[in-house]
This record gives C-alpha cells, structure tokens and sequence, in this order.
C-alpha cells in the first residue's frame, strides 16, 4: 500500500473508490489487503497514543513555564524597589510559611537532567520566553498531527468496511446451490478455460466436488444447447441466470450435431505443452474432467479442518439480544456494526437473519435460521436520558464489607436493632444477608437503604465479589484497634476494580476501644490509596460506636446524601428482574431463593427464570420471614418454589408464561451440555496430547541409548573401546528404564470429599477454601457439592469413590450416621459451624496421605579424648576411640555418625564393631561415664571428634 508521507512523517491513507482495482482485479482475495489495512491502523492508533502523550506533556509544561516567566518578571520590577518583598513559601501541599526576600539580578533556572544554571534577569526572561512560544507551537503541532491521524484511522475504517461489504456482496453474487452443503467448502481458483467448435460460445471451468460451473461468454443459447452433454454440471450465465439442465441418459458420447469441446491455452498449460497449439480434450462424459476420473493416482490424505461453531438465530434479532448470544459487550458489537456500515446500532433495533448472520461471521459463528433452539430470555435494555429521568427513586443498595471480626454485623444489628451476631457460629459471618432500614427524609426523597451483609473471612471471597457486583455504595468498615488486615485491602481491590464506578465510605468502627486509634487508620488507608476527607481525599469518613450508638444517625445521613447525587432510579413496572444473593433447602418450603429486585414488580404466582432453572413463586416473603404481596426494586427478598437450587448471583428474569419458560431453559441446558462436551473433549485432546509426545521423547531417549550401547560393543570387540564408556552406557539405558517406570506412577495423592452446606454461597465458599489445601504430593478432589443436610445417597457415593463428606451448617441425621458406620470401610462424616474448623480438618486429612518422612532422633553423644592401636592379626591394627559420654546414652544397638570440625561436618555414618569399659563389652553407656569403641569400617578417627548416637524414627508429614 503506497502512502505518501506528510511534512512531519506521518504517512497519509488512501481512500478506496474502486475496490476491484485497487485490490488489482475482481478475482483477487481481499484477505491481503485487509490485514494491510488493519496493520496500517494499528501503526497510526500507536502514532496516535505517542502524539497524545507528548500533547498531555506540553500542556502540563506550558503553565509551569509561564508561571515561571511571570515570576521572573515579577522580581525584576521588584529589583529597584526600596523595601524587601514578601513572599508566601510552600513547605508541602497544605503547610506554608512567611518569607521575605531581597531584591536580586540573577535566577538560578531548572534546566531539566540535574542541570540548574544561573541567569540574569533580562537573560532569563529571553530564555523562557522562547521556551514559552516553542511549547505552545509544539502543541498546536500536536494538536494538528493528532486531528490528522483520527482522520487516517477513520478513512482505514472506512476502507476496511468498503472492502470488506464489496467482498460479501462478491461472495453472495457468486454463490451457487449444491447438493452437498460441503462442497462451497472446497471451491478452488479458475482452473483452464474451454471452448466450444462453436467460436460464439466459450466457458470457464471451475473444478468442483461433483459438478462443474461454466461461465459462458457471450451467446447464452449455444451454452443451453451444449449443458445437457455436462452431466452432473450446473451452468451460470454472464447474465446472472442459471440453469438447471437434466442429466443426460447414460450415454458418455458426445451427442450428435455437438461440437466437440477444445481446451483453450492458459498461462499454465500453454508453457507445459511442447507445441503451441495444445491437444483436445475427449468428448464430455459423465466424468467432468481427469481431475475427478483418474484413480489410478493414490489421493492425498485431506487434512481435518477444525469446524466452525454454530449459533441459532431466530428470523428476527435485536442488537441487544444478539450481544447476549454471542457473549460479547454491546458496545464491541456497536463498533462492528458501524465497521461493516451498518449506522443503526441502537440496541432495541431489530436485525435481520441477514444482517444478524453476517454479524456473527465477524466473531467467527456460523448462523444457522432455527428460531427454537435460538428461543431465550433477555433482560430488557436500560432506559436512558429522559426516560431514565422520568423513572421514580428506588433504595440504595449498600454493602457493608471489611475485615473479619471488625464489626459489621453488629453494626447492622445496631442499626435494624437485632442480634444477629450474637447466632453466627465462631462470632464470625458465614452467610450473605439483606434487609432494608427506614431513613427520615422529605417526601420524595429516599425513605430506606437496602443492607447487604457480607462475611470478612478469607473464604468468603466470592460472596464479597458477588455484593461488589450489585451494589450502589460500599461500606468498608475498619476497626479502630486493628486498622488495615488483608480482608480489607482485598475490599479496596474490588471496588477500584469494579466494571462501573461504586462510590464507598469508611466507618471506622470500635473507637470507644482502649487502644483505639482511628487517625492511624485514616494514615494506612492513604497508604492503601484510599484517600478520606479528613486528609484531603473524596472519600466520606464516618467514626462510630455500635454498642454506645455514636454516629450511627451521620452514617445514615453520609449514605442517603450519597444516593441522592447518584439519582438511583428503576422503572417498578413490567416483568421483574434482578439477581441471586443466596440459595438454600428449607425442610416444608423445598428450594428457597433471597432474590435481589433491580427492576419491575416481584409478585407472588410470577414465572421466573434463573440459569438453566426456573420457579413460579408459591411463597414471597420478606427478609425477617414476613409474607408480603409485592417487593418494588431495590429491595430484598425470600422466594419459594424454585424446580431445582439457583446458583448464588446468577440473572434472574420474569417471563410471561411457564412455556416460555421451559422452552428457554431446554435451550440453556443443551448449550450448557454443549458447551461442557466440548471442553471435556479439548482437555482429552490436551492429555492425549502431552502423555503422546512423552511417550515419543522416552522412545527417542531410549532408542539412542540403545544405539550408543551398541555401537561401544562393537568397539570394544573390536579393541578400540575401554570398559568403563560400555559401562557408563549400560548405566544410563538402565537409568533410562527406571525412569520410565517412575513417569508411569500417580504423581499425586487426592482426598475425595463431598461438600454439603446450608445454602449456595456457603458451598461456594468452602469448596473455594477446601479445594486449594495441598501441595505436591496431595491435594482435594471435590467429587460433588450440593446444598442440604447429608443425606444416605451422599454416604452411598462417598461409599463407592473412597470420599470424606464435609458438610458445612449443616447434619447428618442418626440413620445417616449408621449407614455411614455400617458400610465397609466407614464413611468418614465430618459436620462444623465454622469455616476455618473444617479447613483445619481437612488439611490435617490430606497431611495424613503424605508417606510418613524419617528423622532423626538423638540419643548421646561422646567426646573423642585418645585413641589407641590394638593388633588383630598378623600386620593388621584396629583403631580404638577413648571416649567420654557428655550427653545421653551410647547404645551398641542404634547408628552412630561421627562430626568433626566446628561445622560439625559428618565424616562418617554407621554402627559400632565394638564397645568396652575397661576391658568388658557393655550394651550402652550414660552420661558421664568413659569407654572405649571401635568403628566398623571407619579407622580414621580423629582426637576432638564427636561421636554421636542416634535413632531413625518415622513421623507423621505435614503440610506445607
């Protein structure tokens, strides 16, 4: 692509008017040029970003500049004045102080690269001046290669869209019907040329599966007249017709009266032939050409392509809903909307299967027309502008997160004047709660908050991502007395990291403890990035006292004022819709919901879709368990009737009736299937995959051991080989051996366990928790998790794959018990109230699949003081250690090592041949006494040695 460049090297993009020539013909492929042209933006949106910078640099250098000049100036009309000049000097960024200065001809400027010099006055202001003037031309420069660039990138856009659309119109013009869907998928490039005796017809041979398509030029009748003897060919017309011909009877002879059918030469075969006039092809058969006849050739093996997914679309789509079908953002879709020149992106327009098809070949989906296996349940669009604007107030939804054991739920409890904390097992949150508390304002204004209580323990991550996700306000609550704990930096994560804005503030809570400090909690939190309003920051900062009510009243004031400046508004008519908080079984109410409402009316006997499960309400209460006829957005509530358990903080949507309902949840549920086969597949590919080329490398590894083997036998047959090489090389094929063997043993030891828990963010949260216990050698394999007490058919699976059932809030019935007591081998039940109990027996179960490890016990110790020479023999002496026992007992029957040096360095590890006192052989010798031993196979003892008696025991491994 052949770019002119601008004054300042920025390289100018051509505009497309004739797509065909400028791609250098109508037959050429457009993917070149395309990838050219994506390039070409990718190189000016980097140009783009640099231009940018340097533009946000100088307008962040030109007032600093003229501040300085217009100080410069100021000094040098103070220089002949009579009095000093008093001047305001900053310390910090709020602390100055009073200064006086006398008048001065020279300035010491900052020249950038730890370079100041000193000027004159005049000098000064000269240098600045031009400094001044070139940063602000610089910047209209930038200004003006910046304008530049967005008009290149929007003319490669714009290219890009026109070839590609003249591309897809080229493509549909020259599709044709065949009767095997696949054989569009094999079409090739122009082939060679035919023509008829006739010289008013001539026709373009394209190979294809099973047919032929001939183009013919320019008399359509001869061509009619010549298609029946193409059996199996279709014809297409310059004109854009085609025909249909019959299939010829089984004769394979040219019909009578037919002109026979020449081969025109192309550029291919015309250089093959040995004369210029190439030979003529045989008469038209029922085989199309020897492309497609000759066998006698073996065929090329065709290599497997992978196939494209498919998605169902219904006739009709909107921008919207087909966002949600193909799993991306709207506004991604939008930008490809506008890139293949469609202009309506509005997300309610209605796309045809066209249009909606097309869309989808941008992300590299197939379309296929069923409305049915399409059919599914989308949230309505967001209202926006005046019709946001005109929607009544809803309450806010606050979430209340922090560290463990800071305060939050006796906060709450304060506030909604309950005692929840005081039920909570181990005085710690272990579930996610809502409920709304009246506020005191105007009419009109916001008359409750909604609470969402979140657990601060570490385990409970999810639950506090889950309330990031749908709330209005974040609560971070900081005890006075610990300040700043992991919990909270993690909350601090979450909400700067959240997809929309959430405003947040900080209760400082427990400020009536002894040791309380909430101004060294305001200091830690600035060291985390979260600056208060006390220090200067944006972030509201409340102190309060659960116990003694203090600032609970500024808290609920700080909350509502904040609502109001978000104008949080929800349309309460129509369908409702909202989000999961939690999931649970209830003994005489089956599955039961607490539902979040965002939109629209929650009423009793209402058909709500949630996953791949689905509910009609058969109960509507409120959080303290009151029933209630309606539940407006912004509120919580507790829904009964769910088919099966939905999962903590999935969509839950309102639908008109229950057929629509099932059909859409057989849909989800095959997609989900689908989905699942096929990463089931793709990690058996993967494994097949890996455990292949293992398998090939230890082939590879041993078959050059075996050669290398072989060819050192050989040598050393023939003498020109040593021993120790033939040895070395039976070594390393032995080595090899082993380790294939080892390769072929279970690396890691698994504990099986059954999770059950009282509601769904719980089992969430513990098979979070559970299932990252282990290292190396052992871990936990969750075979299943579901919410309920445990039941017999738990004990039946835990039975039959070897698993432990933990459950969590919840029991195990007496007949449970027995059963799991009876079967052999017993099924190991564990149920606990508190998270971080279970961790512990669960680490301890998985400590117990580690092998046992040795160590070594110590028994006593003896210091080395002389050594004597005794003979054993003819010309054979024996080395005998004079020792003092200085710790413990020296037992003939354990090991014995021997250090020497400081280091302590082991010099040797065996038993004793012998042990004396005096002249007598004794068992063991204590503390304090002396004796006399012999080493056996070590003689090279040493005065100042140490020997030292010790025992291997095994001991449980531990978890590291």
């Amino acid at each position: 692509m052949d770019t002119a460049p601008q004054e300042r090297g920025i390289p100018a993009a051509p505009f497309v008017t004739d797509v065909a020539e400028f791609i250098g013909g109508a037959d050429q492929d457009v993917m070149p040029m395309l990838q050219k042209f994506q390039e070409a933006i990718s190189k000016y949106k980097f140009m783009e970003i640099s231009t940018t910078q340097r533009r946000k640099g100088l307008e962040q250098k030109i007032p600093d500049i003229a501040k300085t000049l217009h100080m410069v100036e100021y000094l040098r009309s103070r220089r002949d004045a009579p009095t000093q000049t008093e001047l305001t000097f900053e310390l910090s960024d709020t602390l100055y102080a009073r200064a006086t200065l006398d008048p001065i001809d020279k300035v010491h400027l900052w020249l950038g690269a730890n370079v100041m010099l000193s000027y004159d006055m005049d000098e000064a202001i000269e240098l600045l001046t031009d400094k001044l003037q070139t940063a602000r031309k610089n910047l209209e420069l930038a200004q003006a290669d910046l304008d530049y660039l967005r008009d290149q990138i929007t003319t490669m856009e714009v290219n890009t869209a026109r070839v590609h659309n003249w591309d897809v119109k080229r493509r549909r013009e020259q599709c044709v019907v065949y009767a095997d869907p696949d054989a569009t998928k094999r079409m090739q490039p122009l082939h060679s040329r035919y023509t008829l005796d006739d010289p008013a017809v001539e026709v373009d041979v394209f190979p294809m599966w099973h047919r032929l398509t001939l183009l013919a030029r320019p008399s359509v009748a001869a061509t009619r007249a010549y298609a029946p003897a193409w059996t199996g060919y279709a014809v297409r017309y310059a004109s854009g017709a085609r025909a249909r011909p019959e299939r010829a009877a089984k004769s394979h002879g040219r019909r009578p009266g037919h002109a026979p059918v020449r081969a025109v030469p192309t550029p291919k075969n015309w250089a093959r032939e040995p004369s210029r006039t190439p030979p003529a092809p045989k008469a038209a058969s029922s085989k199309p050409s020897a492309h497609h006849s000759d066998t006698s050739k073996p065929k090329k093996a065709v290599q497997k392509r992978p196939s494209t997914p498919s998605l169902a679309l219904p006739p009709v789509v909107s921008v919207f809903h087909l966002a949600r079908m193909l799993h991306v953002h709207m506004r991604k879709l939008q930008f490809r909307m506008e890139k293949i020149g469609l202009d309506d992106t509005r997300p309610d327009r209605l796309l045809k299967f066209d249009d909606a098809a097309l869309l989808a070949a941008e992300y590299n989906r197939v379309a296929v027309a069923n409305e049915e296996a399409a059919f599914d349940i989308f949230p309505r669009p967001q209202a926006t502008g005046e019709a946001y604007a005109a929607l009544p107030l809803r309450p806010p939804i606050v979430t209340i997160m922090g560290h463990v054991d800071h305060g939050k739920t006796t906060l709450l409890d304060t506030l909604r004047s309950t005692t929840v904390a005081q039920g909570e097992a181990g005085g710690i949150t272990q579930h996610m709660g809502a409920f709304s508390v009246p506020v005191q304002h105007a009419p009109g204004a916001i008359q409750s908050v909604t609470f969402l209580d979140t657990p601060g323990h570490a385990a409970f991550s999810m639950m506090r991502s889950r309330g990031t996700s749908v709330t209005d306000l974040v609560v971070l609550v900081v005890a006075a007395d610990d300040s700043v704990m992991p919990q909270t930096r993690e909350v601090i994560s979450l909400v700067r990291d959240a997809e929309r804005p959430v405003p947040m503030v900080v209760a400082i809570t427990k400020i009536d403890a002894p040791n309380a400090d909430p101004q060294k909690v305001r200091y830690d939190l600035m060291a985390e990035g979260v600056e208060v309003e006390d220090l200067g920051g944006d972030v509201p900062c409340v102190e309060v006292s659960a116990k003694k009510r203090i600032g609970l009243d500024t808290l609920e004031e700080t909350l509502a004022v904040l609502a109001e400046m978000a104008d949080l508004r929800a349309d309460p008519a129509g369908l409702a819709e909202g989000r999961v908080l939690e999931s649970r079984v209830e003994k005489g109410r089956g599955n039961v919901a607490t539902v979040l409402v965002q939109r629209g009316t929650l009423r009793p006997g209402d058909v709500l879709i949630c996953g791949t499960t689905w509910a009609k309400v058969r109960q509507l209460l409120q959080p303290d368990g009151r029933a209630t006829k309606q539940v407006l957005p912004g509120y919580a509530a507790q829904v009964a009737g769910w088919r099966e358990l939905p999962q903590a903080g999935d969509e839950w949507l309102g639908v008109v009736d229950e057929g629509q309902c099932k059909r859409a949840v057989e849909n989800r549920k095959r997609a989900r299937d689908e989905r699942a086969l096929l990463q089931d597949a793709e990690q058996i590919d993967d494994e097949r995959r890996r455990k292949a080329e293992a398998d090939a490398q230890r082939a590879r590894d041993a078959q050059t051991a075996r050669r290398q083997l072989s060819l050192l036998q050989r040598a050393e047959q023939a003498g020109t080989a040593e021993a120790d090489a033939v040895a070395a090389a039976v070594r390393a094929e032995r080595q090899s051996a082993e380790s294939d063997v080892a390769s072929s043993e279970p690396e890691r030891r698994r504990l099986c366990v059954i999770l059950k828990g009282d509601v769904s963010g719980t089992v969430e949260a513990l098979a979070g928790a559970v299932g990252v216990i282990g290292n190396a050698q052992a871990g936990v394999h969750i075979v299943a998790q579901g919410v309920g007490d445990v039941t017999e058919s738990d004990i039946n699976t835990a039975h039959a794959v070897g698993a432990h059932v933990i459950g969590f809030h919840v029991q195990a019935p007496k007949n449970v018990q027995a059963l799991a007591a009876r079967v052999q081998p017993p099924v190991p039940v564990h149920c606990d109230r508190v998270i971080y109990q279970i961790m512990d027996h669960v680490t301890a179960c998985v400590a117990a699949l580690l092998p046992p490890r040795e160590e070594m016990r110590v028994l006593g110790e003896a210091q080395v003081a002389q050594l004597f020479q005794i003979k054993t023999g003819a010309r054979q002496t024996k080395t005998i250690a004079g020792c003092r026992v200085t710790n413990g007992v020296v037992s003939r029957a354990n090991e014995v090592r021997v250090l020497r040096g400081d280091d302590r360095r082991e010099v040797f590890r065996g038993r004793l041949d012998t042990l004396r006192h005096i002249k007598k052989d004794v068992a063991e010798m204590r503390k304090g006494t002396e004796c006399g031993m012999a080493l056996d196979g070590f003689d090279q003892v040493e005065v100042g040695d140490v020997v030292q008696c010790f025992t291997t025991v095994e001991v449980a491994a531990a978890l590291h």
